[in-house]
C-alpha cells in the first residue's frame, strides 16, 4: 500500500507543490485549504486525491477534515503542516489587532491543530514524520512584519519541542524555513512591505535578491525536493532541526 501523506495549505502555492511532488511519487495524498476554487481545481488534477475545503484556524472544520483522513486511512505517515498567510504589514502601533489575530491565527494555530491530530495517530501507529512551515522571518527579524515573524518564530519551538514529545515514539519532527519564494503570495508580500515603507516594489524585491549569498529567490519545487527528502527514509535520523532553504540568508534588512 503506497505511503500517506496530509498537507495544510495544500492547494496553492508552496502547498500545491508538495501535493504534486508526493502524486508524483506514488503516495496517497489528502490536502484541505481555505480557497475553494483552488481546491476544486486540485480536485481535478488529483483525482484520487482527498481535497476539501477547511480553514485551519476553524477547529470544527480541521477535526472534520482529519477524522474523513482517518476513516480512509487509519493514520498518515507525513503530515505537512503547512498553511500560512502573510499578514498585514507596517509599524506595530498601527496594526489592527484582528489581523493580528487572523495572521497568528493561520500560521500558528492552524500549525497546534494539524499537529496534535498527527502527534495522536503517529504515537498510536509508532512511526511518521511532521514538517512544519516556518519561515526565515522564524530566524530574523523582519520590520513591518511583527504579526508573520511573531507566529513563524512559535513554529520553530513548537517544533524543537514536539519533536522531543515525539522522538521516543519514532515519530521525527522538522520545520523547513523558506526564503523569498517565486510566486504570486510573495507579490503580494513586495507590494505590502513597499507600502509600509515607503519605497518602491522593485527595491524591495531586490533587497531579498541582495541580501542571501546566491543572490536569487528560491522556487516552490525547490522546497518540495526538500520535504520529500525530510519524510523519506534517507533522513531517518534528521529530527528536531530547523532547516532554512533560503541560498543562505545574510541579512533581511
Amino acid at each position: 500500500m503506497s505511503q500517506r501523506v496530509v498537507i495544510t495549505g495544500g492547494a496553492s502555492g508552496i502547498g500545491r507543490a508538495f501535493a504534486r511532488r508526493f502524486a508524483r511519487d506514488g503516495w496517497r495524498v489528502a490536502l484541505c485549504d481555505a480557497a475553494s476554487e483552488a481546491v476544486a481545481a486540485m480536485a481535478g488534477e488529483l483525482p484520487e486525491a482527498i481535497c476539501r475545503v477547511a480553514d485551519v484556524r476553524d477547529e470544527a472544520q480541521m477535526a472534520a477534515f482529519l477524522a474523513e483522513v482517518e476513516a480512509a486511512w487509519g493514520g498518515a505517515d507525513a503530515v505537512c503542516a503547512n498553511a500560512g498567510t502573510g499578514g498585514p504589514a507596517g509599524l506595530v502601533e498601527s496594526l489592527d489587532y484582528q489581523a493580528w489575530q487572523d495572521c497568528v491565527a493561520v500560521n500558528l494555530h492552524g500549525a497546534f491543530l494539524t499537529c496534535r491530530w498527527a502527534a495522536r495517530v503517529m504515537r498510536a501507529q509508532g512511526s511518521g514524520a511532521i514538517v512544519v512551515t516556518s519561515s526565515t522571518s522564524g530566524q530574523w527579524g523582519v520590520p513591518y512584519r511583527s504579526p508573520y515573524v511573531a507566529a513563524k518564530w512559535a513554529l520553530v519551538g513548537l517544533t524543537k519541542t514536539l519533536a522531543m514529545e515525539l522522538g521516543p515514539a519514532g515519530v521525527r519532527v522538522n520545520a523547513i524555513c523558506p526564503g523569498a519564494v517565486e510566486g504570486e503570495r510573495m507579490e503580494r508580500v513586495l507590494a505590502m512591505e513597499a507600502a509600509a515603507g515607503g519605497r518602491s516594489v522593485d527595491a524591495v524585491r531586490a533587497q531579498y535578491a541582495e541580501g542571501v549569498s546566491l543572490r536569487q529567490w528560491v522556487t516552490e519545487d525547490d522546497l518540495a525536493e526538500t520535504v520529500a527528502f525530510l519524510v523519506s527514509p534517507a533522513a531517518g535520523k534528521i529530527s528536531g532541526q530547523i532547516i532554512a532553504i533560503d541560498g543562505n540568508t545574510e541579512r533581511m534588512v
